[in-house]
């Protein structure tokens, strides 16, 4: 059994995999009287047809070291999950070659941040590490399946 070391989410770390969704560096602009800060565009929702929508998914917590035996992707669009409490979660996600998923990597988030999968990218199931468990998720909502599943023959092990 493989173990995978969680790191910190970093933008650099995560840039081939997704988009991360936080309010850091210098807002774009202030609205509402000068009351907001506005952080514009942070992510690229990215669907080969229908239209985004908007889900809530209540998933159970996890606890580490957990065991990761499989990941999937949806080949037709982007997927974010910005989560509804400031509490941490887990995000995995693997490089593609040739259509298999392969070196996955977890990431643990801090509080504030949200993350947008790009369209194909290979990644683990929601993994709250704390209740509620609750999560705002945007994704494609059309015609036709969008979720390919993998397997790994060889299971692995996240530790913090």
């Amino acid at each position: 059994m493989t173990e995978i070391r969680t790191q910190k989410l970093t933008a650099d770390a995560f840039a081939p995999y997704g988009d991360i969704l936080d309010a850091s560096g210098t807002p774009d602009k202030f609205i509402n009287q000068g009351r907001c800060a506005r952080h514009h565009d942070k992510a690229t929702l990215d669907f080969s047809d229908g239209r985004a929508g908007i889900s809530i998914f209540k998933g159970e917590k996890e606890t580490l070291p957990l065991p990761l035996k499989l990941v999937e992707r949806h080949p037709d669009g982007s997927q974010a999950f910005v989560p509804m409490s400031a509490d941490p979660f887990l995000v995995v996600v693997a490089r593609d070659e040739g259509g298999t998923p392969v070196d996955p990597i977890a990431f643990i988030t801090e509080p504030g941040q949200a993350i947008n999968f790009h369209r194909g990218t290979w990644h683990g199931v929601l993994t709250p590490l704390s209740e509620p468990g609750l999560f705002a998720v945007i994704d494609r909502i059309g015609d036709g399946p969008n979720l390919e599943e993998h397997w790994f023959e060889q299971e692995f092990t996240i530790v913090e």
